[in-house]
């Protein structure tokens, strides 16, 4: 059980990340390739203004970084675990959400 305050932190930022779908997009793609701030907004089809919010924020989080690279700036991955974890938490959100065994599920909604 996890009952470390710093611990519980990095697990609460990782979370407010993950809580805006576009910021999961970001973050998806970068799990595949380090870009530019530009060629994610065309990606992700948001306005440059709104990625930059969202990229701040990951950097805030501590799960990006801004590499300088001459006059531009690339993003990538603040660790490369990250990705590993992404794709693990995607599996497992996905394993869940295909597992209907409880016995409530079609009547309560709830898994």
């Amino acid at each position: 059980m996890l009952t470390v305050a710093p611990d519980i932190e990095v697990l609460a930022r990782f979370g407010r990340a993950l809580a805006d779908p576009i910021r999961c997009r970001i973050l998806l793609a970068l799990r595949e390739a380090p870009a530019y701030p530009s060629d994610l907004a065309e990606t992700i089809g948001v306005s440059r203004t709104r990625l930059s919010n969202h990229l701040t924020c990951l950097r805030d989080c501590g799960l990006v970084v801004a590499v300088p690279d001459g006059r531009r700036t690339r993003y990538e991955l603040a660790d490369a675990r990250l990705g590993h974890a992404l794709d693990d938490l995607r599996q497992a959100v996905v394993a869940v959400e295909n597992d209907k065994t409880c016995v409530d599920a079609e009547t309560k909604g709830c898994c």
